[in-house]
């Protein structure tokens, strides 16, 4: 049965629920919320549909941002991290769509930063080979786009940071570069490296403070939180994800 608390221990806990529909998650209670939402890239998510008509996939996207608006705090943040765009299906601006919509719902915009993965393969389909008949352009790269509720100042909090000077230097830089995580290793066919959400965290977050990821998916967000003295709470509506999201935490969080 949906809708409950699936796995808890200190700072860790998953919820498996629909996003779009749960209600354990209070209002203005979750002070950062980091996740990579589906891209409609026809991934196979088990029960999840990844291939919606466009059109569809940005009513659903208006759905969950709206409900995570309404989690945030006043001086909440979000990391949402999504594609630059997408050309499988149909060529769009998949995040600049995505980023007008969260405007639109509420969210301010802060600014990007340019995840540079670094073993995306290059792909083949490269369109009229060496002709000007019709080529293709594909950058290597993902969004993560810094959005908040109220005001970007951060007041609440322990006030506590635990960011390194080299840290803060390197981070601030708009670009990132580091590599991406297996399938095959992890067992999610989408995974994120915990090396992302542990940047978005130790930056925009105090010790102790709340950090969500609505789409848990493999756990990485919920590890990072764990292991950087936040609470992550992770949501999925798969229940073999939250299985495998509560194995890695038991694992990578000792």
């Amino acid at each position: 049965m949906r809708n409950r608390k699936y796995f808890e221990e200190e700072n860790a806990t998953i919820l498996y629920a629909d996003t779009l529909t749960t209600r354990l998650i209070s209002e203005e209670s979750i002070d950062l919320i980091v996740t990579s939402p589906p891209y409609n890239l026809n991934i196979d998510y088990k029960s999840c549909n990844d291939a919606q008509p466009y059109e569809e996939y940005l009513k659903f996207t208006k759905t969950w941002l709206k409900r995570c608006l309404k989690w945030l705090k006043n001086d909440g943040r979000m990391c949402l991290n999504i594609p630059l765009d997408k050309n499988k299906g149909g060529h769009q601006s998949v995040g600049p769509d995505i980023i007008e919509i969260a405007k639109k719902v509420g969210f301010k915009y802060h600014s990007t930063i340019i995840w540079n993965e670094g073993n995306i393969s290059k792909s083949s389909a490269w369109g009229s080979w060496m002709s000007a008949s019709c080529p293709y352009v594909i950058a290597p790269v993902e969004l993560i786009v810094l959005l908040y509720k109220g005001e970007w100042k951060k007041r609440s909090g322990s006030k506590q940071s635990d960011i390194t000077r080299n840290e803060f230097i390197s981070w601030t830089n708009g670009v990132w570069t580091f590599r991406g995580e297996s399938k095959r290793k992890i067992g999610h066919p989408a995974p994120f490296p915990v090396e992302l959400p542990k940047r978005c965290i130790k930056l925009f977050s105090y010790v102790g403070d709340t950090v969500l990821d609505p789409f848990m998916g493999s756990g990485s967000t919920v590890i990072a939180a764990k292991q950087n003295n936040r609470h992550g709470i992770g949501i999925d509506f798969e229940i073999d994800y939250c299985q495998l999201a509560m194995e890695r935490i038991l694992k990578e969080t000792k």
